[in-house]
């Protein structure tokens, strides 16, 4: 959403097109998992007395919506996409399917992972663990409007202290606002480090995957 208070900015989407488009230049297999609190939180529509199940589906389309706007965004600039939704609807995403998804990628194709689980109660954060188990990736980049996993929301409290490294443990005994528990635990038993960085920086996403010391790595 850029600096709006909601909805898609088509220059930060053709911005982040880009940083993705540059790393898939470099022979980098590229999968996306979108969210869509841009546009409809669930959450915060239950905690406002919407049927959990209900409102978690609506966040679920507002990420198809996201993934529509993503691939629009990579292929102005040439890259080719395909979008994968869990919850089906082919007039305008295919199906997710493992294999299929996993071929697209090596054919060099960016692939758009929308509708998260497509099973309520389930994060955005946890459908990224589980997909990236499923396509055996090498690691989770989470792109955030922060550099970094602090002891604190560094927004708030200007004491915040930034790890450059953080085990799986830590981040769920001090309750940090990485990802999820479910998410966090899925990583720890299947060894997937996790990279929390700053995707506004122009450059960010190129500079982690040449593994320079770009944000925080969560390992064991």
């Amino acid at each position: 959403m850029g600096e709006q208070p909601f909805g898609i900015d088509p220059i930060t989407a053709t911005s982040i097109a880009r940083e993705i488009g540059e790393i898939q230049q470099l022979g980098v297999e590229v999968g996306v998992v979108i969210g869509g609190g841009n546009l409809f939180r669930g959450l915060a529509a239950s905690a406002r007395g919407m049927d959990r199940a209900t409102a978690d589906y609506m966040g679920m389309l507002a990420t198809v919506i996201n993934g529509l706007a993503l691939q629009d965004a990579l292929e102005q600039i040439g890259v080719t996409t395909r979008v994968a939704s869990a919850i089906e609807m082919r007039a305008v995403a295919e199906p997710f399917i493992r294999r299929r998804a996993v071929r697209h990628l090596e054919k060099k194709r960016v692939v758009v992972f929308a509708a998260g689980t497509g099973n309520p109660y389930f994060t955005t954060d946890t459908a990224a663990a589980l997909r990236a188990m499923e396509m055996r990736a090498e690691v989770i980049l989470k792109g955030t409007k922060v550099d970094g996993i602090y002891t604190a929301d560094p927004m708030i409290d200007k004491t915040a202290v930034k790890f450059d490294t953080i085990t799986y443990l830590q981040v769920i005994e001090k309750s940090l606002r990485v990802m999820d528990s479910t998410a966090i635990t899925l990583c720890m038993e299947n060894k997937l480090p996790i990279v929390v960085f700053n995707l506004r920086t122009p450059g960010n996403l190129r500079r982690v995957i040449m593994g320079e010391a770009v944000g925080t790595t969560v390992r064991s």
